[in-house]
């Protein structure tokens, strides 16, 4: 009897790999190398090798951040003859400025209120 092929991707010879969760924008960002990777593609779009070049870390390490970063829509890649070109995506850039204006909305209108309405000082 021939052997089952299976075509998932495997974590061992037994256990198929499982992806337990996605990783939204907002937090792939906190981590500081994966910071430091976005803040230098804002420049233009960068290689692996480029982006290893300035960060303390490996270019695997710097390929594992990279796909992080892709998985939560902030950066897109394009091949380019034998290597990829990392860019920052618009639409997650988007997505997390609106996360954030939602909260910098709020405190700019707990503000208003506050400066027209100061507490009455007690006697």
């Amino acid at each position: 009897m021939p052997a089952r092929v299976d075509a998932r991707p495997r974590v061992s010879i037994d256990l198929p790999l499982v992806v337990a969760y996605r990783i939204d924008s907002v937090a792939a960002l906190g981590d500081p190398t994966r910071r430091a990777i976005f803040e230098r593609l804002a420049d233009g779009p960068l290689s692996v090798g480029q982006l290893a070049a300035g960060l303390p870390v490996s270019r695997p390490a710097v390929s594992q951040h990279l796909k992080v970063l892709k998985d939560a829509g902030l950066v897109t890649d394009r091949p380019v003859g034998t290597r990829r070109l990392y860019a920052l995506d618009p639409r997650g850039i988007a997505a997390v400025r609106a996360y954030f204006d939602r909260f910098w909305s709020r405190a700019l209108l707990s503000f208003k209120a506050a400066a027209e309405h100061p507490p009455q000082e007690q006697a």
